[in-house]
């Protein structure tokens, strides 16, 4: 299949891919969802924590978001068919409670600064019209000897102690790298609320117990507690 062919296919209109793209599959009926973000990074706490509740939740991908700053490789499935990295969004409900979910294959370089916050503007842009007005953003604070605590980080006082009154831990540490930090911080100055949950991780592989944390708290904060055989 020609390069071509393939854009055609994929709904873009030109031949080079010069900016995200988002590829819109039908459009759920949401009111006021929570979005949520968990996507590689430390031990990949956020992308596991997040496609726990993405199975929790039966969700339902709804968009995908193709970018030319996705790293320069294929996704290749057991039977040997390719494609692009993208990030996927997913909507659930769980009680009265809506969802809009983020994960993905990759996120850019983190040499190229310009591209995170083009693609996080992007995706706030994206979810806005939805009604999104919190956001809980996933992921791994690296630690020498984790212990199964959970971090928070917020953007009000009030949020972050009621947060560690479920459970969480006060995050001091001064950053978070990525989409988990820059997207909050971006949701903030729209006027947005918001969490940043933090698994510590030693960050050298697939950290299952660390998401596992994340998760069961995310599930708590919205009253729908997980079971631990999940």
């Amino acid at each position: 299949m020609c390069m071509s062919v393939w854009f055609q296919q994929l709904g873009c209109s030109g031949v080079v891919m010069d900016k995200p793209y988002f590829r819109s599959l039908f459009r759920p009926e949401l009111e006021n969802p929570i979005f949520v973000e968990g996507l590689p990074g430390f031990g990949n706490v956020g992308k596991l924590a997040a496609r726990l509740l993405i199975e929790f939740t039966r969700a339902n991908v709804f968009a995908e978001l193709y970018s030319p700053s996705f790293p320069d490789y294929v996704i290749v499935n057991s039977d040997g068919i390719c494609r692009p990295p993208r990030y996927e969004f997913y909507a659930a409900s769980l009680g009265n409670t809506n969802f809009i979910i983020l994960t993905g294959d990759a996120q850019p370089s983190r040499d190229d600064i310009v591209a995170h916050y083009t693609l996080c503007d992007e995706i706030l842009d994206f979810v806005e019209p939805y009604g999104c007005k919190l956001i809980v953003t996933l992921g791994g604070v690296p630690t020498p000897r984790p212990a199964g605590e959970v971090y928070v980080a917020a953007t009000s006082e009030e949020l972050a102690v009621e947060t560690m009154e479920k459970g969480a831990v006060i995050y001091g540490g001064g950053r978070i790298v990525g989409a988990t930090g820059l997207m909050l911080g971006l949701a903030k100055n729209r006027g947005w609320q918001g969490v940043s949950l933090l698994g510590s991780t030693t960050g050298l592989k697939n950290d299952k117990e660390s998401a596992f944390a994340v998760f069961k708290l995310l599930t708590k904060m919205v009253g729908a507690e997980a079971r631990s055989g999940l």
